[in-house]
């Protein structure tokens, strides 16, 4: 861990001076996010190894030499960041522990240049930049171009103020258009752009940029008598500051959350670069009861939106099993948070992918969330290449059973065809007990494994032994009476499921929850379908030639396990459709969008169907609602633009609790 910290301190190291002194970011502000977290963790927990020269005990970066150092009278201090709404509650939590009578004020988080005015006597005399946090630059020249910052406020009193800078999302196009024709290099982003136009030694290019300014912060209001922060921002108002009209003053956490949602679906409208939001305490009592750590005030936080693509290191490319024996590369990623889920692993999906974006082992990666929900690895940053990074080989064979892996014609997939492969055993136990097969309750795939380690689960029919075990299971570590009744109360349920889910759950090669449902209405009884040729198969439309093989060399191969499932009682019949009818889904047309706790879109889409509803993948003016869970993304903002009824996890739970008791 000494090794990490140490590069961990030397990449932020080198970020900073990159950005803060040579105005040229190499790194995106969520890589260094991400750097820094992991090493504010690793420092917290080897404390003997953080260094002197640490970042995270720093602010901002190192004056320049080319404007005059300015010591701030008060630290300009950073704000903790927050990355997920389970974080935003955490902090909410740590302020309410203070038994304290509390509000928030809510505020954009400008993605700009932190910006420090003084005046004496009504005039403005000094505008610093952050710098270190402690001593920053002289750059009053720039400042007194900036046509929002008043030189003369509406009282003759001695104050600092402290915001941002900022330039608008209009002005970088024209200045990179500019650029472009000049041959120059272009700014990256408003606030690269930002922090080159307010360091310029010749003011007039700073003019011609035409910056503009937010204030957002009274170092000592107390002096002017006021109590809040909210006060502080009207009383800052009134002396002429330009001060953000999407402020908030909000007092519960629904109120906060409200608040973020609502600024991320009009984030692409504003002028100008938002990255976030800001919550403070209102009270200045309360904020110096909750006080500060040696770089943040613990009564304010920062909430970052996620980024829908993110950079990490791609540090390995690992092999799994699946149950039909297939095999999948898979991406072992630095954790990275991708739309404010932490990600450390994503599928490959297979050889051709891996090399069709040209990836190597220790590259830098892009990743993003394929349908806000999925992790993915979209490419490689080849530029940041140095030399160390190794190619990827696809393996020749298992990486469980040792087997040589066949590839067939024509396939880009390669398989184990070991049906004694541990992996598969696993994993078609897993998939036996999945919601989209026998939908087996509480049973997990830990809880499975674990099961299976112990010697409790073999093949399918062991779940229908495992309440001859039930005193040794709940023995083993994490289970109680309880949680191993829910199991075997959920076991007994599953033998009375109609036939599809069984044909499902049987992972026969190529057969899904589809075609389960269309072998189970065609046959009716799984003895029919056992006994089916190769030839009657083929017939049914959507089985072809491949498929109807693979279903008769299963049933030929698995006898004895189709008799032992039906001398244990479990239902081998097909039940018929369960077509219902009820206003609030019948022929309507649904979008799901995001995750939605509890239940996968396939379960969402199989009630709605059975409910006579229409589900789409894309927002439409036909669509009638959209299902909304967790980072919902574009389709979210689509809905709203076409004023489109929107379904949250709450309502879509009710509605599916009712469709399930009908």
């Amino acid at each position: 861990m000494k090794e990490r910290i140490e590069e961990l301190t030397n990449i932020l190291e080198k970020a900073n001076y990159d950005y803060y002194v040579l105005n040229n970011p190499t790194i995106t502000d969520q890589e260094f996010d991400k750097y820094m977290r992991e090493l504010i963790l690793l420092e917290e927990k080897y404390p003997q190894y953080k260094l002197p020269n640490s970042p995270t005990s720093k602010v901002g970066g190192t004056p320049i030499d080319k404007f005059d150092k300015v010591t701030h009278e008060s630290p300009m201090l950073s704000l903790p960041n927050a990355f997920s709404e389970e974080e935003i509650e955490s902090f909410i939590q740590k302020i309410e522990d203070e038994h304290l009578k509390i509000s928030y004020v809510c505020e954009q988080k400008f993605d700009g240049i932190s910006l420090s005015l003084v005046y004496k006597n009504g005039l403005l005399v000094r505008g610093a930049t952050r710098g270190d946090g402690l001593v920053g630059e002289d750059i009053t020249h720039n400042v007194k171009t900036i046509q929002s910052i008043p030189l003369k406020i509406k009282k003759a009193i001695d104050i600092e103020v402290r915001g941002e800078v900022i330039l608008s999302k209009k002005m970088l196009e024209l200045l990179n258009e500019e650029r472009k024709t000049n041959g120059e290099a272009l700014f990256q982003n408003c606030r690269n752009a930002a922090a080159g136009s307010i360091r310029q030694l010749d003011s007039k290019i700073t003019a011609k940029r035409k910056l503009d300014a937010f204030i957002y912060h009274l170092p000592n209001p107390k002096d002017f008598g006021l109590k809040t922060h909210y006060e502080s921002l009207e009383f800052m108002k009134s002396l002429g500051f330009k001060v953000s009209d999407s402020t908030k003053l909000c007092k519960t956490k629904k109120e906060i959350i409200t608040y973020i949602n609502n600024l991320i679906d009009k984030r692409d409208l504003l002028p100008y670069d938002i990255d976030g939001v800001v919550i403070k305490v209102n009270e200045l009592e309360n904020q110096e009861k909750i006080g500060y750590t040696s770089k943040y005030p613990k009564w304010a936080i920062a909430y970052k939106f996620p980024s829908q693509d993110v950079y990490t290191k791609l540090k390995d490319i690992i092999f799994t099993v699946g149950r039909t024996g297939q095999i999948t590369p898979n991406a072992v990623l630095e954790p990275v948070i991708v739309m404010g889920s932490t990600i450390s692993r994503a599928t490959l999906h297979n050889e051709d992918y891996v090399n069709g974006l040209d990836l190597k082992i220790g590259d830098t990666v892009i990743v993003s969330k394929a349908g806000d929900v999925i992790p993915e690895v979209k490419g490689a940053l080849k530029e940041r290449r140095d030399g160390s990074e190794k190619d990827f080989v696809m393996i020749e064979n298992c990486p469980i059973c040792d087997s040589k892996l066949i590839k067939k014609e024509g396939l880009i997939d390669y398989f184990c065809l070991n049906d004694s492969c541990p992996a598969r055993n696993i994993n078609s136990l897993i998939h036996f007990a999945s919601r989209s097969a026998m939908n087996i309750e509480g049973l997990g795939e830990e809880i499975i494994e674990s099961f299976y380690n112990e010697g409790y689960l073999r093949d399918f029919t062991d779940f229908y032994y495992l309440h001859q075990y039930k005193e040794e299971l709940k023995l083993l570590e994490g289970f109680g009476e309880k949680s191993i009744n829910n199991i075997l109360t959920s076991i007994e349920k599953s033998k009375a499921n109609s036939l599809e889910r069984l044909i499902s759950g049987l992972g026969i090669r190529g057969v899904g929850v589809k075609n389960a449902k269309v072998l189970a209405k065609e046959y009716k009884d799984i003895n029919n379908l056992r006994a089916s040729s190769k030839e009657s198969l083929e017939a049914i439309k959507d089985i072809g030639p491949t498929l109807a093989n693979n279903i008769v060399n299963f049933f030929t191969l698995n006898k004895a396990l189709i008799d032992n499932l039906i001398e244990l009682g479990i239902n081998v019949r097909y039940k018929g459709s369960k077509e219902k009818h009820n206003d609030l889904v019948t022929g309507k047309r649904f979008v799901i969008t995001g995750t939605i706790e509890n239940f996968s879109r396939d379960e969402i889409k199989n009630i709605l169907e059975i409910n006579k509803g229409i589900v789409s993948e894309n927002v439409s003016k036909n669509t009638d609602i959209v299902i909304t869970g967790k980072n919902p993304g574009s389709k979210y903002n689509k809905a709203l633009e076409l004023n489109i009824q929107i379904w949250d996890e709450e309502k879509i739970k009710e509605v599916l609790s009712q469709l399930n008791k009908e």
